[in-house]
């Protein structure tokens, strides 16, 4: 596990957006860039707690037994962060999240068969879950070569087992997804090239360019400031 750095940013008189929510496959980088955003603009963070899943590590052994347990975990356990952030929000603090609710069914569809989809679909529905509109969210795409590097690096045991095409199907409902995604305003990052552990140059380019989004859709590619 990495410590997140502080790098200070000047903001040069801008407002950075008050939720900010950052997406992406396994292993593209979105939890580090959300706590590095946070700790920049001194944020809240709303995380996911993967290793806090029980199933999770059966799941990448044998997805077709254990995907629907994983998948309900997962589901209730985003939809009660984002009540507690409902009950809580007195202030209106500002966040930093590293998921956005409404891909849950990215995954449902990929990894559960027609019986247990329906199923899944009943409780997302009894839920009417209230999720709060980022003001920004970040999409990081990265080639499954990349994710299967960055996953190997990172070393955490349960996630070993992550097969190639699986990720490479994981990556296509991903570009499906935000393809048509116009909730809020949209930064699709080429995060292929990045290296949010330790390049401070890419991250101080990324926030300088977010800093100035407030509507549409919008592309940020690293090797057009090298």
């Amino acid at each position: 596990m990495h410590e997140t750095s502080v790098i200070n940013i000047d903001l040069k008189g801008r407002t950075p957006p008050a939720f900010i929510a950052v997406e992406g496959p396994i292993g593209v980088g979105k939890t580090t860039l959300a706590k590095k955003l946070a700790a920049s603009f001194n944020y809240d963070t709303l995380l996911e707690d993967a290793e806090e899943n029980p199933f999770l590590e059966k799941f990448y052994r044998n997805r077709k037994q254990a995907a629907l347990a994983t998948q309900l975990f997962f589901l209730f356990q985003r939809a009660q962060k984002i009540q507690d952030v409902r009950q809580a929000d007195i202030f209106a603090p500002v966040r930093v999240s590293d998921f956005l609710i409404e891909k849950d069914p990215l995954f449902a569809r990929l990894n559960l068969g027609h019986d247990e989809y329906q199923l899944y679909q009943r409780v997302y529905r009894q839920l009417t879950i209230d999720a709060p509109r980022p003001d920004l969210v970040i999409y990081l795409q990265a080639s499954t070569d990349v994710l299967l590097s960055r996953i190997d690096n990172r070393g955490l045991a349960y996630e070993q087992a992550i097969e190639r095409d699986y990720l490479e199907r994981l990556n296509e409902v991903y570009s499906e997804f935000f393809l048509y995604y116009d909730d809020a305003p949209l930064l699709i990052v080429n995060a292929s090239e990045i290296d949010l552990v330790n390049g401070e140059t890419d991250y101080r380019h990324l926030v300088d360019y977010l800093l100035d989004i407030r509507s549409g859709r919008h592309y940020f590619n690293p090797t057009f400031f090298g």
